[in-house]
Order: structure tokens, then C-alpha cells, then sequence
């Protein structure tokens, strides 16, 4: 059986559901395992989703402490609490690879060569794809130093990466927050360091994994015989449906991924009747506009 797990709050069933059902289109017998912030989540309608709460995976010092320091701040418990979930589960005797999946993802193709990688690689990580040609892109060549060169919206595991689990939790309890003058972005940018650490982490080459806003200049999507195909080549396994991933689809400026989108959508509203393609469309906010205004007018005074 393949195992598979989230971290969500009871607001976001929704998408668990979702994610669920694309799972399980390409392999009924998975199993997904779902961290529950809240103390109460709605009736699953698939067996195949096993529930747990704090109180469930907290036997250990490293998750007592996350959730202690981060019980009042959601966004910080649950980003964090991914690799104490993740080792939480490896370390029962049934489950030896594990993959960890963001809750806004959605596959549309066959998975089993993930599950393959990690017969022989401990960990798997999958690139961000930003762009990295200063000549045009600066500001996405600087987001891969800024924001990490891995999405931490994907990340696999066997057994035999317990201890690096152990030191990513140690991490994301020392510190989870953007702060660019230590050299932090929340969990995700200690990712980095873990092809270093470990001779057999992967990262991932497969440009149909984690198909998002972020990457489209990098993993050009083309429609060849009915198919869309990545840079020709890879087709899209799974798609990260964050917010920036959805406003670029409804803008048109991704349109080659709006079947996927509109498959998305329908999986979301047997879930949540309320929601709508104008409800997940997010304008980029106050902050983050005036971030890239300030970053723009230093580049453009060569500072």
C-alpha cells in the first residue's frame, strides 16, 4: 500500500477530499494520512483517509514543543508539524515510504515511480523550476536564494531519513518565519541543505511533479497530440493549486492547465457546493505588491 499524508484545518476538508479522489483514481488502496489542527474535522467520505489530531502525534519532545510554541499561530503549527507527522508515521511498522502532500494539490496522472524512487533514495524533493536567467528575471532568480530551490508542498521519505526528519523538526521549531536576513522561509528553506547532507536524497527531474505558477517559464506546457506535455516531454502528474497558480490560470496566462483546473473545481464542489472559481481568486495583496515595488526600484538603482 502506498501511504500518502496532509496537515489541515476542518475549514480545508474540502480539498482533502479532493486531493483523496485524485489519489484514488490512480490507485484505490492508497492510504492518506491526515494531520487535523483543529480539534474536530467533518465525516470523511473515503475509508481510505485516516484522521489524527495533536493529541495523536505529540509523544514526542520536538512535536510537544512545536505545538506548544506555535498552538496560536496556525499557518506556523502546520508548516512545522510536517516532519514530526512525517516521522510519526515512519516510524510505525506498516508504513515504509511515506510522501507528504500540500492539501491545495490535485494529480492527473499515474504516481507509482515516486513510490520506485524511493526504494533507493531517502528523501525526494521537488524543484521549484523558478527562473534563473538574470537578464530578464531577476526577481525569480532571487526568489530560488529568498524562497528555497525546493517546494516544500512535496516531500517523500523512507525510513532511513528518520533522523534527517528529526533535524528538520528541530529547525522548524528554532525558527518558522520569512526573514531574509537569516536566511529563513517558514519549513521550506531548510530543504536546501538536505541534498547536502545526505548522499542519497533525490531531487526529483520529473517536470510533470508539482506543476505551479512558479514554475511556468521553466516547465513550458504544450499541447502535442491531445496531451499537454511539459517542455514535450513529461506528462503532468500532479499540480499545486495555490492561490497564485489558480489567478494565473483565470487571468489566461496558463491556459494550457485550465482542463486540469476545471477536473479540480469539479472535485472541490462535491465537497464544498459554496465555492466558486471567483472565491479561490486572489488579488496579490497591499504587502506583497509593495515587497516587489520595493525590490524593483533597488534593482533598477543597482543597489
Amino acid at each position: 500500500m502506498n501511504h500518502f499524508c496532509t496537515i489541515t484545518t476542518a475549514d480545508h476538508a474540502y480539498k482533502v477530499f479532493a486531493l483523496s479522489e485524485s489519489l484514488m483514481a490512480y490507485d484505490e488502496s492508497i492510504s492518506l494520512h491526515v494531520l487535523v489542527i483543529d480539534d474536530s474535522f467533518p465525516s470523511s467520505p473515503f475509508p481510505q483517509i485516516k484522521i489524527y489530531f495533536l493529541k495523536d502525534v505529540n509523544a514526542e519532545t520536538v512535536a510537544q514543543n512545536i505545538i506548544s510554541k506555535y498552538k496560536t499561530q496556525r499557518d506556523k503549527l502546520r508548516w512545522s508539524m510536517k516532519p514530526a507527522f512525517m516521522k510519526h508515521l515512519l516510524s510505525k511498522p506498516e508504513i515504509d515510504q511515506l510522501i507528504y502532500l500540500d492539501n491545495d494539490i490535485f494529480f492527473c496522472n499515474e504516481f507509482q515511480f515516486l513510490f520506485d524512487y524511493l526504494d533507493e533514495y531517502s528523501f525526494a524533493l521537488t524543484p521549484h523550476n523558478y527562473e534563473r536567467t538574470p537578464d530578464h528575471s531577476q526577481n525569480m532568480l532571487e526568489a530560488n536564494y529568498r524562497v528555497g530551490l525546493y517546494n516544500a508542498g512535496f516531500v517523500g521519505a523512507n525510513k532511513s531519513a528518520l533522523d534527517t526528519l528529526q533535524w528538520w523538526a528541530e529547525c522548524c521549531l528554532y525558527r518558522c518565519e520569512k526573514n531574509p536576513f537569516r536566511g529563513t522561509f517558514d519549513d521550506q528553506k531548510y530543504l536546501d541543505l538536505i541534498p547536502v547532507m545526505r548522499e542519497d536524497a533525490l531531487v526529483v527531474r520529473h517536470q510533470g511533479c508539482n506543476v505551479a505558477e512558479w514554475n511556468r517559464y521553466v516547465c513550458v506546457r504544450e499541447k502535442m497530440d491531445d496531451e499537454v506535455l511539459i517542455n514535450g516531454k513529461f506528462p503532468v502528474v500532479f499540480i499545486h493549486f495555490n492561490y497564485t497558480t489558480i489567478r494565473e490560470i483565470l487571468k489566461g496566462n496558463d491556459l494550457l492547465l485550465n482542463e486540469y483546473f476545471n477536473s479540480y473545481m469539479s472535485s472541490l464542489t462535491k465537497y464544498s457546493p459554496e465555492i466558486t472559481k471567483a472565491s479561490l481568486y486572489k488579488k496579490p495583496t497591499t504587502i506583497e505588491a509593495l515587497k516587489y515595488y520595493i525590490w524593483k526600484v533597488f534593482t533598477q538603482k543597482g543597489w
